[in-house]
């Protein structure tokens, strides 16, 4: 490589032999038709090696690529190309007066390395961001293009995929008419008496924070449709000032606060478009299951949290809408997600990533792909029922392994 390539936290170097970033598309058939490993780097945001090839491999950004946006508004559709970021894209649909059903946290991750790594955002009638998916385009191995839609009997398989199929140069996505969003922002909802289900349902989009210092959630943030109606939330403190999810970090960096309304891609993430919410200086973990066990799971953490809490800047819970992606982490359950941002102290942190983990085996959690975790291979293959189909189709796409790293192989092969 000529150049030192980091993830977004720092915390991987990435030791591909080259670093690619192909300005057209054939350029990009050449080159995966040319090379002997390659895996693809999206906006970096994933905090494990989900995306090193490997020294005699080839690291790929779609970054210099054309930013295709092209929206449909009579089929209420857009295709999108592999390199765009959500901030891009939502601006670009808003203009046509149109919207996605949801979004992360941050606008600045790519949709192509969302969906494959099945990223979400909150709601509990809201799927992971691959939900939204109609159509997938992928360059395989031998430098061809595939195009795998809804009905196809292998798209369970294509789009939250880990990359391990090809790359994918364009996602069709649904829309739907745009729509306003406004945040209510609560404090202290306590633990004891918490009812889940209620409060998950409350807005659209419901958020937990807790750094787990005590019992109880510091911050709740409710993320109301302007066209449903607004509920009661009698259970916490309406806030007095504007908070970031964070301790001690500032407010002006997130999106606006204390029920002013505004368009969708303005409110459902956390953070604005045209801010870094941090430097990166930190790790990540994420486990999710089924939404049943919430309040137990809850309960498992807050045992150990004199153990959690040190290395703990803030975690957050959120819910997720069963979905029908093979490799998704809310494959076939509705699904209560644990988000934990720690220190950036790897050796501090893990220790404790063990500790978490086996708090909530009772529950048979799913690990985010793209965050820490330290869960045997064998066991996350096992919580997912139709992987050797997942596997069956990555030998027919990419029967010599071109896509495949250390990371594919252990978790995807055994």
């Amino acid at each position: 490589m000529t150049e030192t390539v980091t993830n977004w936290a720092g915390n991987i170097t990435f030791a591909a032999k080259e670093l690619h970033r192909p300005h057209s598309l054939d350029a990009l058939r050449s080159l995966v038709a040319g090379s002997g490993r390659v895996r693809v780097l999206g906006s970096g945001h994933s905090f494990n090696e989900i995306a090193e090839p490997g020294g005699d491999g080839v690291l790929l950004s779609l970054g210099a690529l054309a930013g295709e946006v092209d929206v449909d508004t009579a089929a209420r559709t857009v295709r999108v190309a592999g390199g765009v970021r959500y901030a891009e894209l939502a601006r670009r649909v808003h203009e046509r007066g149109l919207a996605l059903p949801n979004m992360a946290s941050l606008p600045h991750i790519s949709v192509a390395g969302s969906v494959a790594t099945g990223t979400h955002g909150s709601g509990v009638g809201n799927g992971s961001l691959a939900s939204a998916v109609r159509e997938v385009e992928i360059v395989t191995a031998d430098g061809s293009t595939v195009v795998i839609g809804r009905g196809d009997r292998r798209f369970g398989g294509a789009v939250t995929s880990l990359g391990a199929l090809g790359v994918v140069t364009a996602l069709v996505l649904d829309l739907q008419p745009g729509y306003g969003v406004e945040q209510h922002l609560f404090t202290e909802l306590p633990l004891d008496g918490l009812d889940f289900e209620t409060v998950a349902a409350a807005a659209y989009s419901v958020s937990l924070f807790t750094d787990w210092g005590a019992p109880g959630f510091r911050q709740v943030w409710l993320k109301r449709r302007t066209d449903e109606p607004l509920a009661d939330f009698p259970w916490a403190t309406p806030a007095g000032e504007a908070l970031h999810p964070v301790p001690g970090m500032p407010a002006v960096n997130c999106t606006e606060q204390f029920g002013v309304p505004g368009p969708w891609h303005e409110r459902l993430p956390h953070f604005r478009a045209e801010f870094t919410p941090s430097s990166g200086n930190e790790l990540q973990s994420e486990y999710l299951l089924a939404r049943r066990h919430a309040t137990e799971a809850l309960y498992a953490i807050d045992g150990i949290r004199q153990t959690v809490a040190p290395v703990l800047q803030v975690c957050e819970v959120r819910t997720v809408a069963a979905d029908e992606q093979w490799l998704s982490p809310s494959y076939g359950r509705d699904t209560v997600a644990l988000h934990f941002t720690w220190v950036e102290d790897t050796a501090a942190v893990l220790p404790v990533v063990r500790a978490v983990e086996a708090a909530l085996e009772p529950f048979e959690p799913r690990p985010h792909w793209g965050k820490v975790f330290e869960m045997p291979a064998d066991v996350v293959r096992g919580r997912y029922p139709r992987i050797d189909d997942f596997t069956a189709l990555a030998r027919v796409l990419d029967p010599a392994g071109k896509f495949t790293n250390a990371f594919v192989r252990d978790f995807l092969a055994g």
